[in-house]
């Protein structure tokens, strides 16, 4: 059985096959370009061979709430420790990629170079691994940039990730429905604790789209998933604004180890 990123090669006949050698003898020809190196590729590709090998797929077994690996499985439903102890505020969240060496080059060149070539690629990955949450959404919400933070950096990568996932889905994409009313420093080198404290009350939803969050199945969608305080702290609005039920999409996921609250 073959997936949905992996052609199925062995069941090809008459013209897919010919499709499928006319494509090979034309690679040289016109050839793709990666995403991440820029250099050539097949041009069915979006990556070398050794750039595909370099990510990490999150796979199950993982936890049913936040999508935490587990070491072994735990069967199906079952909820981690820290889950169990600080239940977050979203319902679930899914992600495909751990974010690390490979995948890391993946997002920051979407994030700090703005290169837009591989959404297509992202979210047939974020739709795999999330499906059962997008299916089921009745709109799809980025994690929105303060105004200023926008203004400097020319476009929202979280943005142009729901726009593509809502072509690869389906499902309805709003723009503008959440505000970043607070201007918060850069995440990157603070504790668990000092981000949930930075983007406390970060964001709220806009008056004039209440009436589209009410009662709602909203899927919020961002770039990475590092402690969950963004996504929480996005949720918690939504939720406060009446969403019936918050989930989360990411394209990658910080794997590291952790420390149930007590």
């Amino acid at each position: 059985m073959t997936s949905d990123m992996e052609p199925d090669l062995g069941r090809a006949k008459g013209p897919h096959r010919l499709s499928g050698w006319f494509r090979a003898s034309t690679d040289w020809m016109f050839p793709g370009q990666s995403i991440v190196s820029l250099g050539p590729v097949s041009s069915s590709a979006v990556l070398s061979r050794d750039e595909f090998g370099a990510i990490r797929f999150l796979s199950p077994p993982f936890c049913a709430r936040c999508s935490y690996p587990f070491e072994h499985d735990e069967g199906g439903g079952a909820v981690c420790g820290s889950c169990l102890a600080a239940p977050p505020v979203y319902d679930r969240m899914r992600s495909p990629l751990i974010y690390g060496d490979g995948v890391s080059d993946l997002v920051l060149h979407l994030k700090r170079g703005g290169r837009r070539t591989g959404l297509r690629f992202y979210a047939g990955l974020i739709y795999q691994s999330g499906a059962d949450l997008i299916d089921t959404a009745d709109l799809l919400i980025p994690i929105p940039l303060h105004y200023r933070r926008l203004v400097s950096r020319g476009f929202n990568q979280a943005g142009w990730l729901a726009t593509a996932l809502s072509r690869r889905s389906g499902a309805p994409v709003k723009h503008g429905v959440l505000r970043r009313v607070k201007a918060s420093p850069s995440q990157g080198h603070l504790s668990p604790g000092e981000r949930r404290r930075n983007v406390a009350g970060a964001f709220s939803v806009r008056p004039r789209h209440l009436s589209l969050v009410q009662g709602r199945r909203i899927v919020l969608v961002d770039d990475v998933f590092t402690t969950g305080a963004t996504v929480e702290a996005a949720a918690r609005s939504l939720k406060r604004a009446k969403a019936a039920n918050v989930d989360v999409v990411t394209l990658a996921r910080v794997v590291a180890p952790r420390t149930p609250p007590i």
